[in-house]
């Protein structure tokens, strides 16, 4: 039984004596000890893909923190390594596709399913090996990048302001757009499964992107994708995060996922207004916030857990920038775990 299970009573809509508080990207560089080791090592890839290494990381912050969640290490780009695209991190710059997806052929030749998802079985060893070292003190949370943002990375070969080689493709050949989604889909359906096997206590999908489609476009090419996760996920709560999505929340809902991470471009009041008091939601502080001075931080985070009251996970926008003072985030953390919710509602 877990010793702390406020994050995922909150995940399922549960009352809870205050909201539970977690950071996306809080296993990394915030951290001296993260910084340390990844020194040490060849590359960001040997972390991600050595199970003692991501337990290690993953295990971190909720030593430094004391947050109420951990979030396997990994990354979002190991399904279209596993699918037959693979992928490097050049320090400095990010993801980087030696070979990107250029004609029909490439996407036919491309692995799926659980063909795809067996050659990950390093995040499933990290997550079996991490559930055994936080030994029940916190839920541990499992992930993957929505079919858009992997479909975004696979014919762009790296990020991109624009994504515009990735759109071409849904306006010029959409048949083939939604073959690779379905592709794309397949293959996550049977990654995440494999992660709750593992014991992932709750799923949550990134779809980073989300937010470079038009209403239309991502009603289309992202939305029912999205749903068909939701779908396949029925033993552990699913978080969809659909970045600069603030156009289709009430679509987002209508998924049936337990929670809905938001960015810091929604109001707390009016998405409250929009799908009312018992709708989770998760998120929304711009991550720049913690760059500000200790009482600004507490002063922004108590206006926002007291707009959104209950049912809430506390978290920001996006993930916690490197470079993001540690001290600041120790803020944060500390000040949504004083705050109480039957005396503040």
């Amino acid at each position: 039984m877990l010793k702390n299970d406020l994050f995922l009573r909150a995940a399922r809509g549960e009352h809870t004596e205050r909201p539970p508080v977690w950071l996306m990207r809080q296993a990394g560089r915030i951290l001296p000890q993260y910084r340390s080791l990844r020194a040490s090592l060849s590359g960001f890839k040997e972390l991600v893909e050595t199970p003692e290494l991501a337990c290690e990381v993953t295990i971190q912050p909720v030593d430094e923190l004391d947050v109420d969640a951990a979030i396997i290490f990994s990354d979002i780009l190991v399904i279209p390594d596993a699918m037959g695209l693979p992928y490097e991190m050049i320090p400095g710059k990010g993801p980087f596709f030696p070979r990107t997806i250029t004609s029909a052929e490439d996407v036919h030749q491309l692995l799926e399913g659980e063909e795809a998802a067996a050659s990950i079985n390093y995040v499933f060893d990290a997550i079996e090996l991490t559930k055994k070292e936080l030994n029940n003190r916190v839920p541990l949370i499992g992930f993957a990048g929505a079919p858009f943002t992997i479909f975004c990375y696979m014919f762009e070969g790296q990020g991109s302001k624009t994504f515009s080689k990735a759109k071409k493709v849904i306006y010029q050949n959409p048949g083939l757009a939604h073959i690779l989604l379905d592709k794309i889909t397949s293959s996550t359906i049977a990654y995440l499964k494999n992660q709750i096997k593992a014991g992932a206590d709750l799923i949550q999908v990134f779809d980073s992107w989300a937010g470079v489609l038009t209403p239309h476009s991502f009603a289309t090419y992202s939305l029912p994708y999205l749903k068909r996760i939701v779908d396949e996920i029925k033993d552990v709560p699913v978080t969809l995060f659909a970045k600069g999505t603030w156009h289709s929340l009430n679509a987002i809902a209508d998924t049936g996922c337990n929670v809905i991470g938001l960015d810091w471009t929604q109001s707390p009041k009016d998405v409250r207004k929009l799908l009312g008091e018992k709708q989770v939601f998760q998120g929304n502080l711009d991550p720049c916030a913690l760059y500000a001075d200790a009482d600004t931080i507490r002063k922004m985070t108590n206006t926002m857990l007291h707009e959104f009251g209950p049912h809430y996970i506390a978290n920001l926008g996006h993930g916690v920038y490197p470079d993001t003072p540690l001290d600041n985030v120790k803020v944060f953390v500390e000040t949504v775990k004083r705050f109480n919710l039957v005396e503040n509602t």
